[in-house]
């Protein structure tokens, strides 16, 4: 058995994707008898209530570091202001939580045996690396997004000298990675051709946890409150971010605007919030939900009340990630519109498990014309999805996906004892 640290920017209460997933893959490797401590921030992303009140924090350096316990693991928090759009406060925000959590990984917790790291963002493989280095511990670095390629791709990044860094910052911390983790095929092939080695890069697909999220039945308190138990709902539940260019969902709404029991809802947060608050006005969308974020509880009940559920990526960013909500949309028998290209990852894991309908992004007339379609075949767009809850039971389940990481580190460790 193993001392595990996972350093991490976002984990319970925190109500992200990220943020469950890793709760659940520490819970998972502390049943199998690993001792788990966890470095992360202070809630900052998708606040919960409900969750936090579960999870109380603790001062422990008074306000800059904070303790937790998740499931009996304990947790360290640094100081994390809640999420905001100013870029500069952000990088400010994110070099506190390295020092910090660095510090705290070579002091405090227990000597670790092998040292998790997910990203975004890339620097918290440096950290990783360091811990690792001085207290002599492999890390295994888990790639939810491929960075620095998204930024680049989307525009935020275009400063060359910026750009040569963190390629320099990413070669670094691949080269010093015992494996690197990749969430889908595409990104493989991505590091294989930055020429990391192919023994050293490892498809661990994200998974859901089935005893959380289920199928509900559409009419449930949550459709009932909103009034939505008896309309057909297209929705996106989700970060309001450049990479899901939920500006072509807003105009297929509009294209739709006259359809009377098709109806439209949005619900999160994130830096183009107002944007699309003052979008919608604009176009006159008056019956358009848009709500605010939702406790994790509600998930299931939101997406039963969803007939359709999109799950959007912007041309740019298709290659470098799986948004993790398709997971849950499948688990919960729902089918998906993926507006992604179609040679994406995420594209090939709706058609293979034949669980909705592929759009190309940027087109709102496109978009219109699947929902259209999903809501004159009803029936049909049912079983798609029960297809994909089918899929998910058989392939991406919470117990499968956990133990390959149990295995992994097994393996990291035992090569390590019998190596030169």
């Amino acid at each position: 058995m193993a001392n595990v640290l996972i350093l991490t920017l976002v984990f319970p209460p925190d109500n992200v994707s990220t943020a469950h997933i890793i709760g659940d893959l520490a819970c998972d490797l502390h049943a199998r008898g690993h001792s788990v401590t966890v470095l992360t921030t202070t809630p900052h992303f998708n606040r919960d209530q409900e969750a936090e009140s579960k999870q109380p924090l603790h001062h422990f350096w008074g306000p800059v570091l904070r303790k937790s316990y998740y499931q009996g693991i304990p947790v360290y928090h640094t100081m994390m202001p809640h999420k905001g759009s100013n870029v500069f406060l952000r990088l400010l925000a994110w070099t506190g939580f390295h020092k910090l959590s660095t510090l705290v990984g070579l002091t405090i917790v227990s000597r670790p045996d092998i040292v998790i790291a997910p990203s975004p963002p890339l620097t918290i493989g440096v950290s990783a690396w360091i811990i690792g280095m001085l207290r002599g511990a492999p890390f295994i670095y888990n790639v939810q997004e491929i960075y620095p390629d998204i930024a680049i791709r989307l525009g935020a990044l275009r400063n060359v000298m910026t750009i040569r860094f963190l390629y320099a910052l990413e070669r670094f911390v691949y080269k010093k990675a015992a494996i690197v983790t990749v969430i889908a095929p595409k990104m493989r092939q991505n590091l294989l051709l930055k020429r990391v080695p192919d023994d050293k890069v490892e498809v661990i697909p994200n998974f859901v946890d089935v005893a959380d999220l289920y199928p509900l039945p559409k009419v449930n308190p949550f459709s009932q409150k909103y009034s939505i138990h008896d309309k057909f709902v297209v929705s996106y539940a989700g970060n309001y971010g450049v990479p899901q260019g939920l500006n072509t969902f807003l105009e297929a709404a509009h294209i739709l605007r006259h359809d009377s029991d098709i109806r439209f809802m949005m619900i999160g947060d994130g830096m183009q919030r107002e944007h699309l608050r003052h979008r919608i006005e604009a176009l006159g969308l008056n019956d358009f939900l848009f709500l605010p974020h939702q406790p994790f509880s509600l998930v299931p009940h939101i997406y039963a009340a969803s007939d359709a559920n999109l799950v959007p990526q912007t041309h740019e960013a298709g290659f470098e990630a799986v948004p993790s909500k398709v997971y849950r949309i499948m688990a919960c028998a729902r089918a998906v519109i993926a507006v992604t290209d179609p040679s994406s990852d995420l594209a090939q894991l709706v058609n293979e498990a034949r669980c909705g309908i592929v759009a190309r992004p940027g087109s709102a007339q496109e978009l219109a014309r699947v929902i259209r379609w999903a809501y004159e075949h009803k029936k049909e767009w049912l079983e798609m999805g029960k297809a994909g809850h089918l899929h998910i039971s058989q392939t991406y389940t919470r117990t499968a996906i956990t133990e390959r990481y149990d295995r992994l580190i097994r393996n990291i460790l035992a090569n390590k004892e019998t190596g030169p």
